[in-house]
């Protein structure tokens, strides 16, 4: 397989969960990765509400999207420097454990600075048959 790419700005809203979903699934339809495509659409609603929980309303986030080599990248960029915290389960806290899902299921992740904020990233390996 070739190597292919995509990029999506969308506005740190509600409304931009969904639509990365959303836009996510076409894609690697489109790609016919063989990635599993409901394990990435998890993850990818997971780090992008948390950009829409935590970052600045005036920013944009971008969802990059590659797969090369057997591997499907996938990060979202925003403009906060805050670096994302894998939290232990609390029963006191509902929330929070997005990046605790990221890590069970992604083959590979972590954040770095990006441009005056960051980059999250995972990766998925091609699912076994």
């Amino acid at each position: 397989m070739s190597s292919l790419t995509a990029s999506i700005d969308l506005p740190p809203t509600a409304a931009s969960v969904p639509a990365a979903r959303h836009l996510l699934l076409e894609i690697l339809r489109a790609w016919q990765v063989p990635q599993d495509h409901y394990d990435a659409a998890l993850l990818v609603t997971e780090l992008v509400a948390n950009v829409v929980d935590h970052a600045q309303q005036e920013s944009c986030m971008t969802l990059e999207l590659a797969v090369s080599e057997g591997w499907l990248r996938i990060a979202v960029v925003d403009g906060s420097s805050i670096r994302p915290v894998v939290r232990e389960l609390e029963r006191e806290r509902p929330r929070g454990r997005g990046l605790l899902m990221v890590k069970a299921i992604a083959d590979r992740w972590g954040s770095e600075e990006y441009r005056g904020g960051k980059r999250v990233w995972f990766e998925l390996a091609a699912a076994v048959a």
